[in-house]
């Protein structure tokens, strides 16, 4: 009996039992609390196609979604030192930086990348927040610098997406002097005559925004991002009034005139497309080709100018 009751009714139960349903094929809506499959939420962007929100996106998928086909080329980033400070916490720095990179399965906090956008080649860098918050710290500094040089080199404009929640306190006074550093960046973009094309997203904060996030050329952000220097929260707690509804939204900003444009990730690729083009004086984008025409095609042609009537 006990040879029955431990070894053959456990053996049928598990073979009949019925599976259990993966905990990541759902996801879950963080404005809305809609149940999204996540293949549809991936092909979509990670839009959530009931309320329009946008969620968090790594820059590989980004770039896929942007580059013509998905390709694109990595463009390498010097390392800089690793926990100048011996910066510890309730860590140690490099112990965060090891979970960052075994979560995201990325070096750092920031992706630079080479292709072409509706044939139009372009250097772009995107922040991955989820990598400590897309925090900018010396890494940060040296990709921007990577990638405008890059774009100086090869004579192509910049398009870097920002989403950050500022400036990475484990390195101290080093991560605040990537703000002039970056801003140096820029300005060899601006003097080679080369677009500078930002694209705030959800959120872009703090020492990101008060440098390389509110100098390009043109700025466009994602529907309802938040945008700020200092978060609603620290500012009411310091002038003790309520703020405006929607204050720091993407949509407050481009009312008063901080931004250019508020555009939907999902038609993101059209808009950075034609606004490239126009910034480096090129004809609009050719949607597709003809087919090369044959032979036959050019005999029958030949034919056809043959027998037409003569005036």
């Amino acid at each position: 009996m006990n040879w029955i009751t431990n070894y053959v009714r456990p053996h049928i139960n598990s073979i009949f039992s019925r599976r259990e349903t993966p905990d990541n094929l759902w996801t879950k809506c963080d404005e809305c609390g809609t149940m999204l499959f996540h293949r549809e939420l991936s092909d979509n962007l990670n839009v959530c196609s009931n309320c329009n929100h946008h969620m968090n996106i790594t820059p590989r998928d980004r770039f896929t979604a942007l580059f013509d086909g998905g390709i694109f080329t990595e463009v390498d980033v010097p390392a800089p030192v690793a926990d100048p400070l011996l910066f510890r916490d309730q860590k140690k720095y490099p112990d965060r930086m090891r979970a960052a990179q075994k979560t995201t399965q990325e070096t750092e906090a920031m992706l630079v990348a080479a292709g072409e956008i509706g044939r139009t080649p372009i250097i772009a860098a995107a922040q991955d927040f989820s990598f400590m918050a897309g925090s900018m710290g010396m890494y940060v500094g040296n990709a921007i610098i990577a990638a405008a040089e890059e774009a100086v080199k090869f004579k192509r404009p910049l398009v870097l997406f920002s989403a950050a929640g500022g400036a990475r306190m484990q390195e101290g006074i080093l991560s605040l002097m990537q703000m002039p550093r970056t801003t140096v960046a820029v300005q060899m973009l601006k003097e080679a005559g080369l677009p500078y094309i930002v694209v705030l997203t959800h959120p872009t904060t703090g020492g990101v925004t008060a440098s390389y996030a509110m100098l390009g050329d043109v700025h466009i952000a994602e529907p309802n991002a938040l945008i700020c220097f200092a978060g609603p929260r620290v500012i009411e707690q310091t002038i003790r009034e309520k703020l405006p509804e929607g204050f720091q939204r993407a949509e407050y900003l481009l009312d008063h005139g901080m931004l250019d444009r508020v555009t939907s990730r999902l038609k993101m690729r059209e808009e950075l497309i034609t606004i490239t083009r126009m910034l480096l004086d090129l004809p609009p984008v050719v949607s597709g080709d003809l087919p090369a025409p044959t032979e036959s095609d050019v005999e029958a042609d030949t034919t056809e100018d043959d027998d037409a009537p003569k005036p």
